[in-house]
């Protein structure tokens, strides 16, 4: 097992679709404007924050950064912890079943340009916090409440 798609693949291998935990990191990303960058995911044709699957040997905040740069060609710099969302599980459209705790920080982009690659991320967008879409998951959800009120650290 050399790479996270290997490890949760051997995991899968051993419980099938069955419930799991899966640990992800993902960023509301901000630009000057106050707009909040969202990604129209592949796999749900939905809108959400980037961010995805900690890889072994990867801190929560090294993993952000990671999915944030793979998902929008951006590089943040992370300023803090909005929330960890825990409660919640969901099943996956390929039939996959987990428990994700997903931490979500406050990013700003660094450098970098928005680069939407067609497979992962069908589309790119920067929103005014009254015009945000509805949002894939209660997660997300919950994650962009606690920042428009400015709550951090929030465990839920």
């Amino acid at each position: 097992m050399t790479t996270n798609k290997d490890y949760i693949r051997y995991i899968r291998g051993k419980v099938g679709h069955d419930l799991i935990f899966l640990n992800f990191a993902g960023g509301i990303v901000y630009n000057e404007q106050n707009e909040i960058l969202l990604q129209k995911r592949g796999d749900r044709n939905e809108w959400g924050f980037p961010g995805g699957a900690m890889e072994l040997g990867e801190s929560l905040e090294e993993t952000a950064k990671r999915e944030i740069r793979e998902e929008t060609g951006l590089n943040v710099e992370v300023e803090h912890l909005i929330g960890v969302y825990s409660k919640y599980s969901s099943e996956f459209p390929n039939g996959d079943k987990a428990q994700t705790i997903t931490h979500f920080f406050q990013c700003k982009p660094i450098d970098g340009e928005l680069t939407a690659d067609g497979m992962e991320t069908l589309e790119l967008k920067y929103f005014p916090i009254d015009q945000i879409p509805k949002l894939f998951t209660k997660q997300h959800e919950d994650a962009l409440e606690d920042w428009c009120s400015n709550r951090n650290g929030v465990f839920k």
